[in-house]
């Protein structure tokens, strides 16, 4: 793997999602989430972090360096073992070094060149068999969307039924009804930022940050499911600083990337109906531009 990466860098990503529900609320029947003064859509960065956690899996098949920490039906204090094993710890041996002992920065150390979610979004694994915290160097804000989501609830009918009981109380007819929220349209828009300081203290590299790149770009497209339509990644701007602590505070660079409506008098259906506009003149110094996507 290369060094760890020696710059800062800020970035903007747009996204788009037509007929599907891009995150649903459990506290809330699976509703898409919306804030409730605006009407805003939102989609929490957990959501985000997860595609590009199962992009990454998927293109890197969970081999070191890339497996992933978070993921489906895992047992994370396994993983936590896996750790102490390969620097040749018996923790049935030792209650203190069960619960991490001296060896704790070591097992830190080892969780990060392993997997690829904890030395970029950070994890914490002081529970159960002890691997320390990590603060990860990636981090993303919720996305809001640019305009009110309207979320529509839709009846939907499965010409069948799950017991017989079922089947015998409809007396054959075996129909079972429910729910389905969609938005029509919404485009979305997410902040980033990645810090070269916590990079240098996980490892995360600059192969890791081209494939975050990579997943965030392309993460939409392995991720496709009835209930999410269509969703597509619409633009990624990178800020690049010179250095790693950066020359210019993020919100001014959030602000040299502008959407708005082309027609406030119609209802937006597709990212056509939205203009999307970058300033790039007079760049503060010791700051680049990298329009990816």
């Amino acid at each position: 793997m290369s060094d760890a990466i020696n710059n800062r860098y800020d970035f903007v990503l747009i996204f788009d999602v037509k007929d599907g529900n891009p995150n649903g609320d459990p506290d809330a029947g699976n509703l898409p989430r919306v804030d409730p003064e605006t009407g805003q859509g939102l989609v929490t960065d957990v959501c985000l972090k997860r595609k590009v956690r199962n992009y990454v899996g998927l293109v890197k098949e969970e081999k070191p360096p890339y497996e992933i920490y978070v993921k489906e039906k895992a047992v994370l204090n396994k993983q936590h073992k896996r750790a102490y094993e390969a620097l040749g710890v018996d923790l049935k041996k030792d209650d203190k070094k069960r619960k991490g002992g001296d060896r704790v920065a070591d097992a830190r150390a080892w969780m990060c060149k392993n997997f690829y979610d904890v030395r970029t979004f950070g994890a914490v694994m002081s529970l159960g068999v002890n691997c320390g915290q990590v603060r990860g160097p990636v981090q993303l804000t919720f996305a809001r969307s640019i305009d009110q989501a309207v979320s529509l609830e839709h009846s939907i009918t499965r010409m069948a039924v799950a017991t017989e009981g079922e089947a015998e109380k409809q007396q054959g007819d075996n129909r079972t009804m429910g729910r389905k929220f969609t938005i029509p349209y919404a485009l979305y828009r997410c902040h980033g930022f990645v810090s070269a300081p916590l990079a240098a203290q996980t490892g995360f590299s600059e192969d890791d940050l081209g494939l975050f790149w990579e997943a965030l770009m392309s993460m939409f497209e392995h991720d496709r499911s009835a209930a999410r339509g269509e969703m597509t990644t619409r633009r990624l701007v990178v800020f690049k600083h010179d250095s790693a602590l950066g020359s210019a505070p993020a919100h001014k660079l959030f602000e040299r990337l502008t959407v708005e409506r082309r027609d406030d008098s119609a209802a937006v259906r597709t990212y056509s109906d939205y203009e999307v506009t970058l300033n790039e003149d007079d760049l503060p110094k010791g700051v680049t531009i990298e329009d990816m996507l």
